[in-house]
């Protein structure tokens, strides 16, 4: 059965049209049917529709006569943490203001299997319990979060100076605090949430701000989080961006790991360097749900995408924006973010989106592909992928050199434009 509702990250839509207040309520009532009629933990981010689509979860909930318990804005890695018999979060993590949506977690804070949520897609239309449920509203859920990141994860950080942009999202009131209480000299940015500004012109997905209160203060570094907590990704002292793979280079090093579980969209310069220091790489789809499963097949503890989504279950259930940060500030000892993430050559990724008639990819091409990929060897590589969410196929190519990935995304462009155009 295919899901109609649930995307590869809960059900996600602009509030009034595709996401309405009775369509979250039904997600509460079938998700509280779906969990046994138990207790839901349930958190958001700072959007303005937040506060409403809350209330209409919790009533779906306590229709289904379930319990639920909301605890208002929480990071995303804070519900996996806390969650009950079941967690959501009413969040559409780094989507523009207008978007919201809703993401669950089971008792042990996993994200659930698409079989999970074709579960709950069923129970969508069923009929209010005759004995309604509970809600309960909780306020000291941060506190117990923050003392578990900041114990598990923080070290002292005196002398560090971080500028620290929260997205205006749910790391708002929590993040900059979090540092201080290590010693660190912290510049808040993007942390005044007005219900309308998340992922607005700040966070992970748009680093310019963070980039320029850096270089403008003299800050040893910046630290960017998504809308909901998830994602983290930092700024040099340079106002040079760094990303994820970078991010993960340092942590698989400085945490001594022998088993890294990364994406397809990894830059070969981080499997040149995990070579060479004998630290397997298990390599995924794109989606920080498949990293996860493969951390947990592979008993792994690190992992994570270019993107920002990094995962450490060591004292952990889930990827975590603040603990990623904490562990990369520790991870410095005395060196600089410039001098840390040199350790990894980064190869020059170039990619194009191709519009399309069909996202079907032909055997034929994918055989090109393939022959073409074994004759570049180790050198550089050719990615195509359809996108899950637009008529267009996603071309990557990355070399040693630039011009030689710039030349062969075009080649292989116009090789889909032919093919599928």
């Amino acid at each position: 059965m295919a899901r109609k509702y649930f995307g590869t990250d809960g059900v996600r839509g602009v509030v009034g049209e595709e996401l309405t207040p009775d369509l979250v309520e039904r997600l509460g009532r079938a998700s509280a049917l779906w969990s046994g009629r138990g207790r839901v933990f349930v958190g958001r981010d700072t959007r303005e529709s937040g506060p409403e689509l809350e209330e209409a979860f919790g009533r779906g909930i306590a229709s289904a006569g379930g319990n639920a318990v909301l605890a208002g804005v929480l990071p995303t890695p804070a519900v996996a943490l806390l969650a009950l018999d079941l967690g959501a979060v009413i969040s559409a993590s780094h989507n523009p203001p207008e978007y919201n949506g809703v993401k669950f977690f089971d008792a042990e804070g996993q994200k659930l299997t698409d079989r999970s949520e074709e579960e709950i897609e069923a129970l969508l239309d069923s009929p209010a319990a005759d004995t309604p449920g509970s809600i309960d509203r909780v306020g000291v859920a941060t506190d117990s979060y923050l003392e578990h990141i900041v114990e598990r994860f923080g070290t002292d950080l005196s002398g560090l100076r971080i500028a620290v942009d929260c997205a205006n999202g749910a790391y708002s009131g929590i993040a900059p605090g979090a540092f201080e209480q290590l010693g660190a000299e912290v510049a808040p940015v993007g942390a005044a949430p007005d219900g309308q500004n998340i992922n607005v012109g700040c966070g992970a997905t748009d680093l310019s701000l963070l980039e320029r209160v850096v270089t403008d203060g003299g800050y040893d570094l910046g630290i960017a989080f998504d809308g909901d907590g998830d994602r983290m990704l930092a700024v040099d002292a340079d106002g040079q961006a760094v990303d994820g793979d970078q991010i993960l280079a340092v942590l698989a090093l400085d945490l001594g790991v022998d088993l890294v579980a990364v994406t397809v969209m990894t830059n070969l310069g981080f499997h040149r360097l995990m070579g060479e220091r004998g630290i397997e790489v298990v390599v995924t789809d794109v989606g920080d749900r498949y990293v996860l499963e493969a951390l947990r097949a592979h008993k792994g503890v690190l992992g994570g995408e270019q993107s920002g989504h990094l995962i450490y279950l060591k004292d952990h259930v889930t990827g975590d924006g603040l603990a990623a940060a904490l562990l990369l500030c520790g991870a410095l000892k005395g060196r600089t973010l410039q001098e840390a993430v040199a350790v990894m050559p980064r190869f020059p990724q170039v990619q194009e989106n191709v519009p399309v008639v069909t996202k079907f990819l032909p055997s034929s091409l994918l055989a090109d592909i393939e022959q073409m990929n074994a004759e570049l060897g180790q050198r550089s590589r050719i990615l195509v992928r359809p996108s899950g969410t637009e008529p267009v196929v996603r071309v990557l190519a990355e070399a040693e050199d630039f011009q030689e990935a710039r030349s062969l995304c075009a080649t292989i462009s116009d090789l889909v434009r032919r093919e599928l155009g």
